[in-house]
Order: C-alpha cells, then sequence, then structure tokens
C-alpha cells in the first residue's frame, strides 16, 4: 500500500466516531473526497455522500459504515469513577484492564477501566463477567467535581488503541470494522477520478450502522441507487476455536469475501465474480442464508428496492480493540470495485429473471 493511502487509514483510525458522535471522522472523510468527487454533499443524519458522474446511468451506491463501537459517560460518583454504557456490540469479557479515551468538548481525556486484582478475588467472582454498569474508568481524579471540570454525561468514549503493523501486509486497530470499509469506497473514488465510466457513482459513508443500519437507510432512500453495494468487515474463521461449520471457510489474506444469498442480487453477484476471475483477483465465497447485518441489508429494500450486494475484507477478533486485517485484502477490494464500476453499462439491468 502507497505511502499516502497508508496515512490516509490510520488517520480515519485515529478519529473518533462512535455511533451517533462520527464528525471527525466525517470531517476527515468530507475534505479528502472534495479532492476528486465532482460534488459531496452531508445529510441530516451526518452520512457523507460523494458524486461521480451525476449524471451516467445506472446509479450506483458504495457504502461503508464509518461508525465504531465505544461507550458512553453515564455516571460520575463522589470519588471520580466514571460509569458507563456501551455503544453497540461490546463484549463484557473484554473491557476491564483496557485504556480507553473519553472525548469531551476540550479534547480526549486518557482513563483506564479498572479491575480488582486477582489477588484479592474469590473463587466464585474469578467465574464471574463483570457486567458492564458495574466496571468504571479511572481518569486519575479524585471527586465528582474534580471530573465534572473535565468530563461531561453523554461524551463518548472509545478503546485507545490506534493502528500499527505487524508482519508482512498484515494490521492491528481498533474500529477497522468499518473505517477499512470507508477506507475502500473512498479509494475507489479516487482511482477513478481521471476515468470516464457509464454510471452515476455514489460513495457514502453511513453512520450510525452499528445500532441499527440507521444511516444507510436514509442514504439509500436519497440516492435511489440501481445497484448498492456494502463494503463490511467478514468475521474470519482462520484462528482458534471458529467452527467453520457455522462460518465458513473465511481466512485472513485470501482475498475479499462475496456474499451470496437472499439479500444478495444474483446478477451483481455474478458479475462481481466475473470481474473477479477475469482481473485475477483473488476473493472468497460466503454464503449467507438471511439477511445480513450489514448495511446491504436495509439498502436492499429502499423504495422499490436496489440490487443489493456485499463486498467484506476478512477481520479477526471483531468488536475488539485488537481487529487484525491484511492490507492486501484491502488493496483486492479496491481493484475488484473499481473494476466493477468500469465494466458497468448504460442499460445493464440487474433484474434476476
Amino acid at each position: 500500500m502507497e505511502k499516502e493511502s497508508f496515512l490516509f487509514l490510520k488517520k480515519l483510525i485515529d478519529a473518533p466516531s462512535p455511533s451517533g458522535f462520527e464528525q471527525p471522522v466525517q470531517k476527515i472523510i468530507r475534505e479528502e473526497m472534495e479532492k476528486v468527487a465532482d460534488e459531496v454533499r452531508v445529510d441530516v443524519h451526518g452520512n457523507v455522500i460523494a458524486v461521480k458522474n451525476p449524471g451516467g446511468k445506472p446509479r450506483i451506491m458504495l457504502a461503508g459504515h464509518c461508525d465504531e463501537i465505544g461507550f458512553m459517560v453515564k455516571y460520575i460518583d463522589e470519588n471520580g469513577f466514571i460509569y458507563f454504557s456501551s455503544i453497540g456490540g461490546v463484549d463484557d469479557h473484554i473491557v476491564p484492564g483496557q485504556r480507553v479515551k473519553i472525548h469531551t468538548r476540550s479534547g480526549p481525556i486518557l482513563g483506564a477501566v479498572g479491575k480488582k486484582p486477582i489477588h484479592v478475588l474469590e473463587q466464585e467472582e474469578k467465574k464471574k463477567v463483570v457486567k458492564l454498569h458495574e466496571q468504571w474508568i479511572d481518569i486519575g481524579a479524585t471527586s465528582r467535581e474534580e471530573v465534572a471540570k473535565l468530563v461531561k454525561i453523554g461524551d463518548p468514549i472509545t478503546f485507545a488503541p490506534g493502528l500499527e503493523k505487524l508482519q508482512g501486509s498484515i494490521v492491528i486497530a481498533r474500529g477497522l470494522d468499518d473505517k477499512m470499509g470507508v477506507f475502500v469506497v473512498c479509494e475507489v473514488l479516487k482511482s477513478l477520478a481521471s476515468t470516464s465510466f457509464s454510471a452515476a457513482l455514489f460513495v457514502t459513508s453511513t453512520v450510525q450502522e452499528e445500532i441499527g443500519l440507521r444511516g444507510a437507510r436514509t442514504a439509500s432512500y436519497s440516492i435511489n441507487p440501481d445497484v448498492g453495494i456494502a463494503v463490511d468487515a467478514d468475521s474470519a474463521t482462520d484462528f482458534p476455536q471458529m467452527d467453520k461449520r457455522k462460518g465458513g471457510e473465511i481466512k485472513v489474506d485470501r482475498g475479499p469475501v462475496l456474499a451470496k444469498g437472499p439479500n444478495i442480487n444474483p446478477v451483481v453477484a455474478e458479475k462481481l465474480i466475473e470481474v473477479a476471475e477475469r482481473e485475477n483477483i483473488p476473493y472468497q465465497l460466503s454464503g449467507e442464508s438471511r439477511a445480513t447485518p450489514t448495511d446491504a441489508n436495509v439498502i436492499q429494500i429502499s423504495r422499490a428496492g436496489v440490487a443489493a450486494a456485499l463486498v467484506s475484507v476478512p477481520v479477526r477478533y471483531l468488536h475488539t480493540p485488537v481487529e487484525i486485517i491484511s492490507l492486501n485484502d484491502m488493496e483486492n477490494a479496491i481493484k475488484l470495485l473499481t473494476q466493477f464500476i468500469l465494466s458497468i453499462k448504460e442499460n445493464d439491468t440487474f433484474l434476476p429473471l
């Protein structure tokens, strides 16, 4: 991956964006897309929609959600300990002992989620998962009054880790689900910036996916696309304790994942496979026997219906602060979607019969 692109990905990861608090990352995306799009607009929910060739046909929407899981300040006790609730699907098991950042009006405040030392835990306590509302954040303050000068009820919170490289093309970060997807769709638009193509392209950074696919629902209604492709994370199954009989065989660094099933338009699905094979782009298949828990779900049933598809990048350890992906998989997803857009002709139909 080119240095400039990697730095863009890092900026996306560094910017906090729990669902409902996506403004910092959306400002970065808007500024980046204004360099290459014919127009960029923001809707009332905070979705950023970048348009290229707006008069073209058919209308194609690429969507990646920019929001990440996180927390929110709920209560501050008299000793200055901060209690919190979750934003999105957070596993209570993994939270104690983590460093977090509370994003306040004056900037981020570093804190730690406290935990009783193992030395003083009773046997029954060792077996117990501490419920999230019983956990607390320690920012080093000594009273409610001291904390209240820095932190307000309702402030969003994220895990602290940023983007770092591991071995080869493998990277680790929080929030790769789905800032990775936003990165992919933005890079597709960049790759097409000086190229002619038939379609009208709407690259969309959606909000509030983690709490119910909310941004994609309103964005797709507004865009009214003929084709809508969500780019999201797929849970890899190439690590211990994952059951391939349930999740299929999905491996990191083996290419993007193309979904098939009732949420997916069969014409678009076959077209994506044809493009991948023609361009020698590695890909994997995922069978999704019901509506996927992604933006493709609501895009498909917007207005009178949309020819929807899902292109995913395999991620290990989803919804943790240590999500792991391959840069190669992202680059191949970018190449696949770019070539897909170029292959679409004005009179192409996506009717399944």
